[in-house]
């Protein structure tokens, strides 16, 4: 006879629980809003600290290289001091950094202070979802909190361009930092009231090596995907990639040969662990991907100012809220080999519309946006699912801190893949009218952004000549992208199928 502890069923959360997932979506909302809000203000930054382009673009890279490179490490040591604890020196960290940043004298300061946030950034992350874990033991519930939290990204990269155009339209430059400060303190003051603390009661060593190694891969894989994307192919950029292989390699070797590895590695040996990982991974590199040209078009082809255009991410966004909050109810009737593999189908053929429509007016982007929302919110979310329910409730950390590596380097493939896609098509199509001067031409060459500034300065008819040959090269690199996209997300999802073929529907309370 089965014993009682076999057959109880798992314990409901109630009202603190609920609680203490609003509490803990207050970071992530923050994180996925940072990703984006400091991009609007460079113009601004320019203006008063004068970097040089090497710190300005450091200060747009310190952050998530860094933040990509400790995920992991961060992961295994909230498993060994404590989730909560490593959440409130984050969020602590990230609070106080975020103020010194807002009122930085110099470029080279921002820039080592978007370091620091990158450092503190990645205590935050795989805290919040492990302790979801641990939480939530009812498997519907905490699909249902999983769906919740994963909004906190879509939310938050909708609320970051719409932000931080308003922020920048009534205040300075350091308004768009000190957002980090009002949203945490209400985590500080009621995270140790509401949320349990809880960490793996049998923690391996310290593992100082694997730390390096893992962070050594995860920044030059990250800074050759976005150099590749920014520049195209360079010694620099194959340098980078073999780096992180051979930091990688090394990784993995001493994963296997430790007692007690810091990512225990037989976790890709379940299916729903590596679909769920893929699944992420892809649906994250496509859509970024789509963010990239869809807001370069929006702003610069129809001419969109950046609160309005960030106004019209926002259907996409709520589509993707609805979406993954329906997928909880859908995935007890049907099979997660149907919901993930018909969700990347869905964003699929949300990369087909941009195709196959025309582009010109935007409404098309918009409702893309809003397809490519439906099937990744469905997608997303019992993917994050899988992956949780498959590790033991002490290994939560290190498997939450895996599930962001994915979305990070999505992030970094997206621009590589897709955006480079569309700046290559772009150069090779664009054709400057005679007459420009070298540098002139030059950046009229290079992006869209750069023809729109020398149109600025070119007689009517010149201008005209020059923001014709543009749109259409940028157009037409959006149409190969898209199509990238389209065929990257099909194969995918037959992958995604097949490895969750034998996983049945999930059970509903």
């Amino acid at each position: 006879m089965p014993s009682p502890a076999t057959t109880a069923a798992p314990a409901r959360a109630g009202a603190r629980e609920w609680a203490a997932l609003v509490v803990l979506m207050l970071p992530v909302l923050l994180i996925s809003v940072d990703n984006t809000v400091l991009n609007f203000a460079l113009p601004e930054i320019s203006r008063e600290l004068r970097p040089t382009g090497t710190q300005l673009l450091w200060m747009v890279d310190a952050y998530p290289l860094v933040l990509a490179g400790l995920l992991v490490p961060m992961g295994s040591l909230g498993d060994r001091v404590g989730r909560r604890r490593l959440l409130l020196v984050g969020s602590t960290g990230f609070a106080v950094v975020s103020a010194l940043a807002a009122f930085a004298p110099t470029g080279a300061a921002l820039v080592a202070a978007r370091a620091l946030l990158g450092l503190f950034g990645s205590m935050l992350m795989p805290a919040t979802l492990s302790l979801l874990r641990n939480i939530f033991h009812d498997p519907t519930q905490r699909r249902a909190a999983i769906a919740v939290w994963a909004t906190g990204f879509s939310a938050g990269g909708a609320l970051g361009p719409v932000l931080g155009g308003f922020l920048l339209e009534h205040f300075w430059w350091g308004s768009v930092l000190l957002i980090a400060v009002p949203v945490l303190l209400p985590l500080l003051v009621l995270a140790p009231v509401l949320v349990p603390e809880s960490r793996n009661p049998a923690p391996g060593p310290v593992d100082v090596p694997s730390a390096a190694l893992i962070m050594t891969a995860m920044v030059g894989l990250v800074h050759g995907l976005k150099d590749l994307g920014a520049h195209g192919p360079s010694p620099a950029v194959a340098a980078a990639v073999l780096l992180a292989a051979a930091a990688g390699t090394l990784f993995v070797r001493r994963q296997l040969r430790r007692p007690v590895p810091m990512l225990d590695l037989r976790l890709f040996r379940h299916a729903p662990f590596t679909g769920g990982l893929l699944n992420n991974l892809v649906a994250s590199t496509t859509f970024i991907g789509v963010l990239f040209f869809v807001s370069q078009y929006l702003q610069l082809v129809e001419g969109v100012p950046p609160m309005r255009a960030g106004l019209a991410l926002l259907p996409g966004a709520a589509v993707t809220i609805v979406s993954g909050l329906l997928a909880v109810h859908v995935v007890g009737v049907v099979r997660p080999a149907f919901v993930l593999g018909g969700g990347l189908l869905v964003m699929a053929s949300g990369f087909l519309l941009v195709l196959l429509g025309d582009l010109s007016g935007g409404s098309v982007l918009v409702v893309a946006l809003m397809v490519i929302g439906l099937g990744s919110g469905a997608a997303q979310t019992i993917a994050g699912d899988l992956i949780l329910a498959e590790v033991a409730p002490e290994q939560a950390g290190a498997a939450s801190a895996i599930s962001e590596t994915a979305y990070e380097l999505g992030a970094g493939l997206g621009v590589a893949v897709l955006g480079t896609a569309v700046t290559a098509t772009y150069a090779h199509r664009v054709v400057p009218p005679p007459g420009l001067a070298p540098e002139q031409a030059a950046t009229a060459g290079e992006t869209l952004g750069g023809a729109v500034d020398v149109a600025g300065a070119l007689d009517p008819a010149a201008s005209d000549q020059l923001l014709a040959s543009a749109v259409a090269a940028f157009e037409a690199g959006v149409h190969l992208s898209a199509g990238i996209g389209a065929v990257l997300l099909g194969v995918t999802a037959v992958v995604v199928a097949l490895l969750l073929r034998r996983v049945p529907r999930l059970r509903r309370r």
